[in-house]
């Protein structure tokens, strides 16, 4: 009871209805927290009724194992990161001295800003030379130009599964994407004296063939054809990826949005959390409320890609370098390498606390928990053959394990194992000029593909006007796979345009090459 506002009526009975809204109120608040599940439920169900458990983890265990090449004992897995933790840490200590661009002062690290990486000499002169050559179409053109390369539209199938397919259907479904993918309205692609895009077929083509599971199977084809351009390969071998969320004011009332003050004034809206490749493709994306942090998001956006290649690093900005983050890429087999902005309050961690490891002493005061790791290792695996066989969602598990300052014994045995892979990062992040600049260059891929988004989807402010997740999902989808649409094309003329330069004897080093952006 609440001293001035209490629960018993001036007789000294309980009053039922502040009785009743106390315990609502309390009952709300434990769901929030993970303190209280409700049976069966999706959203406010328990994640952990959810593991694979019982026979079907005892068969899935072993392809959980050989799949993230996992030992099956802790003891074995810890021993061979305790033995790679030692060397990072001896190689880090010993080239300190003839780091320039670190120093470490009272148990604080000074680490200068990256310069510019200046342009290789005579870049200038190629990407003029192909700028001039590259030439100009339309955007329906250009769709229409990539389905008939690829046969991008032959991967979407009509939601009904039918197989017969109308005539000109290439030019309704190209109209739909202009029009979801600039967010300009049905309106302006209507033309009553052209059967294939009248306001009859394109709503028919609208609700069979505009669903999400088409669109990602569309993406995906691009993805793996962008692959086949020989200039791909100077950008990167696809195993490198970023993930980063475009924000998007919603003015219609749904339930799948959120405030930000930020990003949405007094509005409300919803994050597009989606995951570029290092050769400039999307490789997938989803659709979260508002503007939660993006690290409950993005395992489940590297569970849920559309390419065929499945990338091995990851790459974020700083807002998501939880140590339970890191745990929870690591045991699915992702190297986790977010961007830190501010180095100087950063801690590593280590196995043994007899060893001496120099001017990183400082550093380094606490010790690895092993035996909580080891206590828990099993329900770990479960949790790794869960998420990578889809029967749990990596967003739930991270609410669950961590409420704010609280978190379950599960919980703070991932963050234990985290804090391997994240001194890990540390080390090579000093250690490294390369590895910085790497993040810093895929970092920019995804900015600079965001801004692309933005450009084309330009209609009605910019806005989702969806209120239901099946459209938003649906017209992002849409966004995503004209983007990659874009990105091939001018990959496809890019590369055209290098080898009739090197043709005419014009010499490109790989350094040039792996400069020239298709954005």
């Amino acid at each position: 009871l609440v001293l001035g506002n209490p629960l018993l009526a001036v007789n000294g009975l309980i009053d039922k209805h502040a009785w009743t809204f106390c315990v609502l109120d309390a009952l709300l608040t434990a769901l929030k927290r993970r303190d209280v599940f409700a049976l069966g439920a999706d959203v406010w169900g328990d994640p952990r009724a959810r593991l694979l458990s019982g026979p079907a983890w005892a068969v899935t265990r072993p392809k959980v194992l050989t799949a993230l090449e996992l030992p099956g004992t802790a003891e074995e897995h810890l021993g061979e990161l305790e033995v790679l933790l030692e060397e990072m840490y001896r190689h880090v200590a010993e080239s300190l001295p003839g780091n320039a661009a670190v120093d470490i002062v009272n148990g604080r690290i000074s680490l200068d800003r990256l310069d510019a990486d200046p342009l290789p000499a005579g870049y200038q002169v190629v990407h003029d030379a192909v700028q001039a050559m590259m030439p100009r179409v339309d955007y329906p053109e250009l769709l229409l130009e990539v389905h008939a390369r690829t046969g991008m539209y032959d991967a979407i199938e009509h939601v009904s599964g039918q197989v017969a397919r109308p005539e000109d259907l290439d030019l309704t479904l190209t109209a739909l994407l202009v029009q979801k993918s600039t967010n300009i309205g049905m309106e302006p692609v209507i033309k009553p004296g052209e059967r294939a895009l009248t306001r009859s077929r394109l709503t028919a083509a609208d609700h069979g063939y505009f669903h999400l599971s088409g669109l990602r199977a569309a993406s995906g084809l691009l993805v793996g054809a962008q692959s086949g351009i020989g200039l791909t390969e100077d950008w990167g071998g696809g195993h490198v990826a970023s993930a980063d969320g475009m924000r998007f004011t919603v003015p219609v009332r749904s339930i799948h949005t959120r405030p930000n003050p930020k990003y949405f004034s007094t509005g409300r809206g919803l994050t597009w959390l989606n995951v570029v490749s290092d050769r400039f493709m999307g490789l997938g994306g989803i659709v979260m409320p508002g503007t939660l942090r993006d690290s409950l998001g993005i395992l489940d956006a590297v569970f849920n890609l559309d390419g065929p290649v499945r990338p091995e690093m990851i790459i974020t900005d700083t807002g998501s370098v939880s140590d339970l983050v890191f745990g929870l890429f690591a045991i699915c087999g992702y190297q986790f390498s977010p961007r830190i902005a501010d180095i100087s309050d950063a801690r590593l961690w280590r196995f043994e606390m007899s060893a001496n490891y120099g001017p990183l002493e400082p550093l380094s005061r606490q010790r690895i928990q092993v035996a909580r790791i080891a206590s828990h290792w099993e329900d770990m695996l479960r949790v790794a053959g869960s998420l990578t066989t889809g029967t749990v969602r990596a967003y739930d598990l991270l609410r669950m394990m961590n409420n704010g300052d609280r978190m379950t014994g599960l919980g703070d045995a991932f963050a234990a194992y985290g804090r391997i892979f994240k001194t890990l990062h540390l080390l090579q992040f000093i250690d490294s000029e390369a590895y910085r600049r790497m993040i810093g260059v895929q970092l920019n891929i995804g900015e600079g593909r965001h801004a692309l988004g933005r450009a084309m989807f330009f209609g009605r402010l910019g806005e989702i006007r969806h209120a239901y997740k099946d459209g938003m999902e649906n017209q992002l989808g849409a966004l995503g796979m004209a983007l990659n649409a874009v990105i091939f094309w001018n990959s496809l003329y890019i590369d055209a345009a290098v080898k009739e330069l090197e043709t005419g004897g014009v010499s490109i080093s790989p350094e040039i090459r792996s400069r020239l952006s298709p954005l």
